[in-house]
């Protein structure tokens, strides 16, 4: 959740600590610090609320140091407020550290910590961790071993339960930061005579675009000219420096309002890399290079198990409706939080499959460390490159459509639609589908960037109809077969960015209770194909006309609807099914959009939320 940057090198280090906290804000936006070695002292400040906040706090203070941590908090343990924001300084002044996380015996190490003479001034758990390091460094002998405050900081972890991501410096160690992670994701950008740790490669690629990934159990040393990676048992380990293939222009507005105005209209750009180069040469079915599972190992799947949280789990609900339509085989998706503590039954030969664009999300990779205990292949459908789930998983696809900014996911979550799409194609080719409906599918599945361009075209319209109906506070979002997993997520988006409260449910479950909220004060938003089931919803729709309930309806070219029915008309091209929900999802992100921005939110920094969620 929280946002961690540390700093070694040759440079004014609390320049680049801010503009790295700005890049990373979007992981927590309650408070936000920063401390610089400076001296024989740390020079520290701190401050509640946005980067903004901190940055006029920063200028009352003289920074000079080339050595520091920051971090901008999401808050877990502890209010909001200047005491509970990071970094945190051990009683005795000589360590300072930020942390990504939750340690869960913290109260019986702070027990302890007492009873040796240790003082505390916040509610956190990390301000614990710090004066546990402060405890171990002030008990070791004082050798002038350079090895010293790093083993510190190791004795210190094998004590702590749970998950972090930290960064520490001591005032007895100028110029070296230490850095490790358990759970929570953490990067080390290798420059010239410089280094850079941080939770996201945004926070460093102005910089360098070298990074090594750290895995779970694993401490870096950094001093301004070099740096190693040992695990926590003091084993060396080899680093493998990477290349960020993206550069800043990616993480830039570019002239938009926000990010998440930004990657909608991105989205026909992201779902072409999406499919780029997976597509068999005869044009019948969609091929990807690392599910390491040849056809007849897939044939011998008798199901599939998909995993995710928020967003993800509803592209997890699209995948189970086209997997099972086109490839006639069985699909269960469950939320990942639930599945790794329900223990349910498994049996027969299951492949699993995780959906996380940040690879890190924590309920998720709990699921998939659940499911690879007990023996199944595990692969991941994942936006970032080095990222846990990816390493941990048995093989997987990437997204490739570059870094989502928005706390609210557009552009990741219809790449997740599209790869659910072509996997369906991908298994059903492999089992009865023709060649004649395999060209058809993958000519469907091309088309799409296109698609999305016509809806893009109608923003506009979309906005107006926004505006209109800013000012309710209840809304439904209905759809059915693969279009509900769309209204579950239209109401999460307007629940998301602009704080109203929506439900999303499948059109015909409307009668078993939720027509109670029906009234002129509750608009319904209908997703609507022409189809089979036109007249179904046709008829729903009735139904809330006569409960004087307000309708926007969003429906494909084609569908005709008796005069005054749909209050508000939005029309998306008529395409395949398997690309539909894709199609479909644009305007209900438009429209969330603009009611947020009419009523004056802030879209990309939503309250209470969090882009990647680390903590449980």
């Amino acid at each position: 959740m929280c946002g961690i940057v540390g700093y070694v090198g040759r440079q004014k280090a609390s320049t680049i600590l801010i503009e790295g906290l700005k890049r990373l804000e979007y992981r927590g936006y309650d408070s936000a610090g920063l401390a610089v070695l400076q001296g024989d002292g740390i020079e520290l400040a701190k401050k509640t609320g946005r980067v903004g906040n901190l940055v006029k706090e920063a200028k009352k203070h003289r920074f000079t140091g080339t050595t520091g941590i920051s971090h901008t908090r999401w808050a877990t343990h502890g209010g909001v407020t200047d005491a509970n924001a990071h970094p945190h300084v051990s009683s005795d002044g000589r360590i300072a550290l930020v942390h990504n996380g939750v340690i869960e015996n913290y109260l019986s190490i702070k027990k302890f910590l007492i009873g040796k003479g240790y003082t505390f001034s916040s509610e956190t758990d990390t301000e614990v961790l710090c004066n546990l390091i402060a405890y171990h460094f002030a008990k070791a002998t004082k050798t002038g071993d350079e090895s010293h405050f790093l083993g510190s900081v190791r004795k210190a972890l094998r004590h702590a339960e749970g998950t972090y991501g930290i960064a520490v410096i001591c005032t007895e160690a100028p110029g070296e930061l230490v850095a490790a992670r358990k759970g929570s994701p953490l990067i080390l950008g290798v420059g010239d005579n410089e280094f850079i740790v941080a939770s996201d490669v945004a926070a460093l690629i102005s910089h360098t675009q070298n990074v090594v990934y750290l895995k779970d159990g694993e401490v870096v040393h950094i001093t301004p000219k070099e740096f190693s990676i040992t695990t926590l048992d003091e084993e060396d380990v080899e680093a493998v420096v990477d290349r960020v293939t993206w550069d800043i222009e990616a993480a830039e507005l570019n002239g938009h309002a926000h990010f998440m105005e930004k990657e909608i209209f991105e989205q026909p750009a992201a779902l072409e890399n999406s499919m780029r180069g997976r597509f068999s040469e005869d044009g019948s079915t969609a091929k990807f290079g690392g599910l390491n599972l040849g056809p007849v190992e897939f044939r011998q799947i008798d199901r599939f198990v998909f995993l995710g949280c928020g967003t993800a789990w509803h592209a997890c609900l699209v995948a189970e409706h086209l997997i099972e339509r086109f490839a006639r085989v069985p699909v269960e998706a469950d939320y990942a939080s639930e599945f790794r503590y329900r223990n349910g039954p498994l049996s027969g030969n299951p492949l699993f499959f995780v959906m996380s664009q940040s690879g890190e999300t924590i309920d998720t990779l709990g699921a998939l460390r659940e499911a690879k205990r007990k023996g199944y292949k595990v692969l991941a459908i994942n936006n970032t490159v080095g990222s846990t789930i990816a390493r941990e998983t048995d093989g997987g696809i990437y997204q490739h459509v570059g870094p989502e900014i928005g706390v609210a996911s557009t552009k990741a979550f219809t790449s997740q639609l599209l790869i659910g799409a072509m996997l369906a194609l991908h298994v059903a080719r492999m089992r009865d589908m023709s060649f004649a409906d395999g060209v058809e599918y993958v000519n469907a599945l091309k088309g799409v960037p296109d698609l999305v361009r016509r809806v893009l075209e109608q923003a506009p319209h979309i906005k107006a109809i926004a505006q209109r109906y800013a000012h309710h506070t209840d809304f439904l979002f209905l759809g059915r077969l693969s279009l509900f997993p769309i209204a579950l997520e239209g109401a999460l988006k307007l629940k998301e960015i602009s704080y109203i409260h929506a439900e999303g449910y499948p059109a015909a479950e409307m009668k078993h209770g939720p027509i109670a909220l029906i009234s002129e004060k509750c608009p319904s938003v209908f997703l609507v194909p022409k189809s089979e089931i036109f007249n179904k919803l046709l008829s729903s729709i009735q139904e809330v006309k006569a409960r004087r309930g307000p309708t926007i309806v969003i429906a494909t070219e084609g569908c005709e609807f008796p005069p005054g029915l749909a209050d508000e008309l939005i029309t998306i091209p008529d395409c395949h099914e398997a690309v539909l929900p894709i199609v479909a999802t644009i305007p209900v992100q438009l429209l969330s959009y603009y009611i947020a921005c009419a009523r004056g939110c802030d879209v990309d920094k939503p309250r209470n939320l969090a882009k990647s969620v680390t903590v449980e």
